[in-house]
């Protein structure tokens, strides 16, 4: 599907390209601005840095330092000052509106709600209160002449013991903006196996989960996540690259669970800046989805957390057009591959494909197109 013209887009292209994004944490995406000012009204006086500039810079090198207590204090302060409904509501709506205001017009946000307990909420007021705050992020988005739609993932802790119960929560609030199930925390040691009876759940219930599987760990937990568990998609999976052997001839031969993975069209939710602070890759050029793309996995490209790689969905596209030479067409195949993988209805899907990423991304061609024809066209006079 690669462009046989070469309309790389720039910057502000990008933006305005309509962009689906199904791997985003909540509590990895606040405005430094935001937590600030939560942080004062509910006397939390534990934040490295008071000033918004330079709490969003501590945050990007906290995530950068190599230090996992580091990057895991990072978690430890935004989630802090989201244990309140008015927090909660607030800090969904400003997800909803920021990633419309860059091109985003699906999106799956994850969040644990047992994170959010400490001030007394239950677990369903943790869910109807960033449920309300999605859908009022998306009203100020279409009064800001945007649209998205935002899906949230309930995600259980994986060294937590209360898979079950988030399982069933996700399940009792699947047709009121919960799209689905999610495990996340450190691989090493809490393999997915050992939260099987919320999976069996989930797939008796006909629901739909993802698994954080093979960003640290690598191949023997994607292989637990899709074989023991039956996750639809796999968060990051980006370890697959390690069942794939290059030959000096450059030619690729796949592993039967690469191969797997491939024939079954597996989502991948690949968050390339965050992979790069995790060690997932050395550099954006030594990325594995540059080579997924080439070989037609259901890559997919996601932010993870934006407050802490400092990264959009229009920031991870411009670095892999300016790393591997993407053009429009690249970025409508990770958008489409994306919005097929989305945990709503296939209609739904379809007409998101239709109606809303193709003639977006149609459009922005016939204006490469426009300016290539005034750029070459010529001032002969016209001969009668």
């Amino acid at each position: 599907m690669t462009s046989q013209t070469p309309n790389v887009p720039g910057p502000d292209q990008i933006r305005r390209a309509p962009k689906v994004l199904l791997h985003d944490h909540l509590d990895g995406g606040l405005r430094p601005g935001t937590i600030v000012e939560l942080a004062r009204e509910q006397g939390y006086d534990a934040l490295p840095e008071t000033e918004p500039d330079k709490l969003g810079i501590w945050f990007r090198e906290a995530a950068d330092s190599g230090s996992l207590e580091r990057y895991l204090e990072t978690f430890a302060h935004t989630c802090a000052v989201m244990q309140t409904r008015d927090a909660l509501v607030r800090v969904a709506a400003e997800c909803a509106e920021d990633l419309a205001e860059d091109g985003v017009v699906y999106a799956e946000v994850r969040y644990a709600p047992e994170q959010h307990l400490t001030e007394g909420l239950t677990l369903e007021e943790v869910v109807e209160a960033v449920n309300e705050g999605f859908r009022e992020g998306e009203r100020r988005a279409r009064a800001n002449g945007h649209r998205i739609r935002v899906g949230a993932l309930l995600t259980a802790m994986r060294h937590a013991a209360r898979a079950l119960e988030i399982a069933e929560l996700a399940n009792r609030y699947r047709d009121l903006g919960v799209v689905g199930f999610d495990i996340a925390g450190a691989e090493a040691g809490y393999p997915p196996t050992r939260h099987l009876d919320a999976f069996e759940y989930l797939k008796r219930e006909n629901n739909h989960f993802t698994i954080h599987a093979g960003e640290a760990f690598g191949l023997p937990s994607i292989w637990q996540a899709l074989q023991w568990c039956g996750a639809d998609r796999l968060g990051h999976g980006v370890r697959i690259i390690d069942d794939i052997e290059i030959a000096d001839d450059g030619s690729v031969t796949l592993g039967r669970l690469a191969s797997y993975v491939r024939d079954k069209r597996i989502p991948l939710e690949l968050c390339p800046t965050s992979n790069l602070q995790t060690g997932a890759a050395a550099s954006y050029a030594e990325h594995p989805i540059g080579l997924l793309r080439k070989l037609h996995f259901r890559a997919t490209v996601n932010t993870d957390n934006r407050l802490m790689s400092g990264t959009s969905m229009s920031q991870e596209f411009e670095r892999l057009t300016e790393t591997f030479g993407y053009t429009l067409d690249d970025m409508l195949w990770f958008t489409v591959n994306a919005m097929k993988s989305a945990f709503i209805p296939f209609d739904e899907r379809l007409a998101m494909i239709n109606e809303v990423v193709k003639p977006g991304y149609a459009e922005l061609k016939s204006e490469w197109l426009f300016r290539q024809t005034a750029a070459t066209s010529g001032s002969s006079p016209v001969v009668g």
